[in-house]
């Protein structure tokens, strides 16, 4: 959970502005919002409210800034609601004003972001929540829409979740694949600790409690228990002794969160967080 009066800072420009880009281009094609065009007067103005239907965490407001401005420079947005403030149904977001057909153009896309990274905060923080008290936190997983990973990663930081890797270049994990690759798990961290840079981690997938025997030889930095009861989380963590970071993974139910936080893991990974989260229903009204 974020640290009390902590802010998250919006993403910067430049991993902004291909994605934002990218969506618009997708929407407007190749002759722009046809129906605003022929129905909507060049110089008419319009000032929108966007408001959630249910309550939920706010997440997304840099996008949405960089999308209006793409679109065009004009339109004024005045914010109500913070990135990673709960919102109650119906409360005010945000107030849009400027030229109606750019406003109109931008919508869907605008809607589209806001709405995604939204129910994704507002899933984290409901399991977030479930966790209260207890000392594991809650991490999100590379299950990432492609492409949007870097605006997904922030939306599960807003709902109070920590981020695993954010890629393949962050730390290493060590797979079972790997380990089929190259014999054993002695072999697979020998390797890996020859290759570690000095910032760097190592994490390691284990199944079994004898896999789990043979990585604390030498334990790594992690190990993800993967799959496991709650009676073999229960030993990992008496097994363990504190020596490594552990992170329970694999087909977590929500329902049973709070069970799996109580064997005394340090992590519970839920790919869910991105992969399944519903949207969080935002809507674009008229105040006209």
């Amino acid at each position: 959970m974020n640290a009390p009066g902590h802010e998250i800072a919006p993403l910067p420009a430049v991993i902004l502005d291909p994605i934002v880009t990218a969506a618009l281009a997708e929407d407007l094609g190749r002759g722009g919002d046809i129906t605003s065009e022929a129905l909507i007067d060049a110089d008419h103005t319009s000032r929108l409210q966007l408001r959630p239907r249910r309550p939920g965490m706010l997440a997304g407001m840099d996008v949405l800034a960089r999308v209006l401005d793409h679109v065009d420079p004009r339109i004024h947005l005045e914010g109500h609601r913070r990135d990673g403030e709960r919102l109650q149904a119906l409360e005010p977001i945000a107030t849009l004003e400027g030229p109606t057909r750019p406003l109109l153009a931008a919508e869907r896309t605008a809607l589209n972001f806001l709405t995604r990274l939204s129910g994704i905060a507002t899933l984290t923080r409901t399991m977030v929540d479930q966790l209260e008290g207890s000392r594991a936190r809650l991490a999100c997983t590379r299950k990432t829409t492609p492409g949007l990973r870097a605006l997904e990663k922030r939306a599960v930081r807003l709902g109070g979740g920590v981020n695993h890797r954010l890629g393949l270049d962050d730390a290493m994990l060590i797979k079972d694949n790997h380990i089929a690759a190259v014999g054993s798990i002695t072999e697979g961290l020998a390797r890996a600790r020859a290759q570690l840079g000095h910032l760097r981690m190592i994490e390691l997938e284990v199944d079994t409690q004898e896999q789990l025997e043979e990585a604390l030889i030498t334990p790594p930095h992690a190990i993800l228990l993967d799959n496991m009861s709650f009676d073999d989380l229960r030993r990992a963590v008496a097994m363990t002794r504190g020596r490594c970071l552990l992170t329970a993974s694999g087909g977590i139910d929500a329902r049973r969160l709070r069970e799996i936080a109580d064997t005394g893991v340090d992590l519970i990974a839920v790919g869910a967080l991105t992969h399944s989260a519903p949207q969080l229903d935002i809507g674009l009204d008229s105040l006209d």
